[in-house]
C-alpha cells in the first residue's frame, strides 16, 4: 500500500461517528505519546473511558493538552468524534498560529458497519440511539470538512509523519527507480569521540565507506570541535594529517577537506600540503577552502581573525594562487594581499587539474567559486538549493559543480529510524525535532531526497552520519548509494 507522508510536526484531526475506526487507525500509525484521546482523558478524570459524566472535564483537559502540545511544536493526533465544528476550527486556528500543518481524517465508515462493530464491543458500547445521532451528525460534518481550510482532508489510509525533507520523497524515489540518474556521494567526518583506538576506527570507517560505494571522504578542518557538533574539549583530529592516514587506508575514494579556513595556514603552504596528498594518494586529493568563521578558535590558537572583507580578499587570492603553485615553473604570484616570490612546488600533483571546492552559500562566495573554483558546497533544504543553483547558473559562464552537505540518518525501515532517533538524540531534545535536524529517514526516503537534490542541480552530496561511531547504518547507506549507480 502506498504510504502518505505528513510533515513533522503536524496536527491531525480525526472525525467520524463512534465505531468508525478512528482509535484503531490512530494506534496503528502513531505512537501513543502523539495521540490525545477524549476516551483516555475521560478515564483519567472519571471512573473509566465510558464514564459519560466525566466528559465535560475530559474535554476541558483535552483542550489544554492540545494547546500545550501544539505550542511546543509537537505532532498531535486529536482522537475525538470530531463532530463539533467549533472545536475543529479552533484546533485548526491554533495549528495555523503555530505555523503547523493541519489535516483532517474523515472516517466515512458505512452506518451498518458502525452499528455492527458497536454491537460486537464488550466494553464502551454506545447506546443505539446515541450512535444514530452521531451518524446523523456525521452526514453534516462530512460536507463541512472540505471547506474548513485544512491542508488536506484524508481518508484513513497508511500514513507516516516525517521530516519536511521527505514529504515529497516518495514520488521522487519512484522517478529514480523508473529513470535512474547518477549522483556522487561523499562521507564527511566531523567527530572523533570514539573511545577506543582511533587509528583502527578510522581505518574501519574508511574501509566500510569504500565498500559501501562512497566516492569520497571529507574531513572537517578545525582544531577543536565546533559548537554545532559538540564541546570544545572533545577529541578532534587535525584534518590534513588525517587525510594522509586515510590515503594509506584506502585505494579508490577521493580525499579532501570540507573545508579549510583560508586563515588557518599560509596559503602557499596549504597548496604544498594538498599537492603532497595528491601524490601520496595516487591522484585523489580535493582542496576544499572557505572564508573561515570560527572566531573563538582563532583566538584560542592565537591567530588573527581579519574582518570579512579582508578574508574575502585572501580567499580570492588563494583561489588564483593554488593553480599557479600546482602548475609548472616557479613564477612569482602578486595578488591583492598575497605576495609569493617563488611558486616552486615539486612534486607536482598527479592530477593534471587538482579540483578546488569552495564552501559557503553567500552570494559573494558563490560568485568567487563561479569565477575560480571547480565546485561550490551549499547547505539547506531543496528550496534553498534550487535558489543557489539558479544563482550559480546566473553568475557563472564556466562548468562549476554544485555540491550539498547534510547530516543524514538512514534506517532500513521506519521502525529502525525511530529506534535510532531515540538512541542518538540528546537528552531533553524532542525526537521529532532531532529527526528533522539529522534528516532521519528510511532508505526509500533518502533515495527520494537525494533524487530531488540531483534534479535541483547537485552533482555530489556529502553526508555526515550521526551514528558513525557504531557504523550501524552503513549497510542501509550502501542501499541508497546503489540506487544512483547508473
Amino acid at each position: 500500500m502506498n504510504e502518505l507522508k505528513l510533515p513533522s510536526p503536524c496536527v491531525v484531526v480525526l472525525a467520524g461517528p463512534g465505531a468508525s475506526g478512528k482509535t484503531t487507525w490512530a494506534a496503528e500509525h502513531f505512537g501513543p505519546e502523539l495521540v490525545v484521546s477524549s476516551d483516555r482523558l475521560r478515564a483519567l478524570v472519571g471512573s473509566g473511558e465510558d464514564d459519560i459524566a466525566a466528559s465535560t472535564d475530559a474535554f476541558a483537559l483535552l483542550e489544554v493538552v492540545v494547546r500545550q502540545r501544539i505550542g511546543r511544536g509537537l505532532t498531535t493526533v486529536i482522537d475525538t468524534l470530531g463532530l463539533d465544528k467549533e472545536r475543529r476550527l479552533e484546533w485548526l486556528r491554533v495549528a495555523r498560529a503555530a505555523g503547523m500543518a493541519c489535516v483532517a481524517v474523515a472516517f466515512d465508515t458505512p452506518a451498518e458497519e458502525c452499528r455492527r462493530r458497536n454491537r460486537e464491543r464488550t466494553s464502551k458500547r454506545i447506546p443505539a440511539d446515541v450512535l444514530t445521532s452521531q451518524l446523523r451528525s456525521w452526514k453534516v460534518t462530512r460536507t463541512e470538512l472540505p471547506d474548513e481550510g485544512y491542508d488536506d482532508v484524508l481518508r484513513p489510509t497508511a500514513v507516516r509523519v516525517v521530516p519536511e525533507a521527505f514529504v515529497a520523497s516518495g514520488a521522487a524515489a519512484e522517478r529514480q527507480a523508473e529513470r535512474p540518474t547518477g549522483l556522487r556521494f561523499g562521507l564527511q567526518l566531523s567527530s572523533y569521540t570514539y573511545k577506543g583506538d582511533k587509528a583502527a576506527w578510522l581505518r574501519e570507517v574508511a574501509g566500510r565507506a569504500e565498500a559501501a560505494g562512497f566516492d569520497a571522504i571529507y574531513v572537517m578542518d578545525h582544531f577543536r570541535q565546533i559548537p554545532q557538533v559538540g564541546r570544545a574539549w572533545e577529541d578532534f583530529l587535525e584534518s590534513w594529517t588525517t587525510l594522509g592516514y586515510l590515503a594509506a587506508c584506502t585505494t579508490r575514494v577521493r580525499l579532501g577537506t570540507l573545508v579549510s579556513g583560508i586563515t588557518y595556514r599560509n596559503v602557499a603552504h596549504l597548496g604544498k600540503i594538498a599537492a603532497t596528498l595528491d601524490v601520496l594518494s595516487g591522484g585523489r586529493a580535493v582542496c576544499g577552502v572557505g572564508l573561515a568563521w570560527f572566531e573563538a578558535e582563532h583566538k584560542a590558537y592565537g591567530w588573527p581573525f581579519p574582518p570579512v572583507r579582508d578574508r574575502y580578499a585572501l580567499l580570492e587570492d588563494a583561489l588564483q594562487l593554488l593553480p599557479v603553485l600546482w602548475g609548472p615553473g616557479n613564477k612569482p604570484f602578486h595578488g591583492k594581499v598575497l605576495e609569493v616570490p617563488d611558486t616552486t612546488c615539486y612534486p607536482r600533483p598527479l592530477q593534471s587539474h587538482l579540483p578546488v571546492l569552495v564552501g559557503g552559500s553567500g552570494p559573494r562566495t558563490v560568485r568567487l567559486a563561479a569565477r575560480y573554483a571547480d565546485a561550490v558546497n551549499v547547505f539547506g533544504d531543496i528550496t534553498a538549493v534550487r535558489k543557489q543553483a539558479a544563482y550559480l547558473r546566473e553568475v557563472s559562464s564556466r562548468a562549476v559543480e554544485l555540491t550539498h552537505l547534510s547530516t543524514t540518518l538512514v534506517g532500513k525501515d521506519h521502525r529502525a529510524v525511530e529506534q535510532s532517533v531515540q538512541r542518538l538524540r540528546p537528552r531533553n531534545v524532542n525526537p521529532a525535532a532531532y529527526a528533522a535536524t539529522v534528516n532521519a529517514g528510511t532508505v526509500d526516503d533518502q533515495i527520494g531526497r537525494f533524487r530531488e537534490l540531483s534534479e535541483a542541480g547537485v552533482a555530489e552530496v556529502m553526508i555526515s552520519l550521526p551514528d558513525l561511531e557504531t557504523l550501524d547504518s552503513l549497510d542501509s547507506v550502501a542501499e541508497v548509494i546503489s540506487a544512483f549507480r547508473v
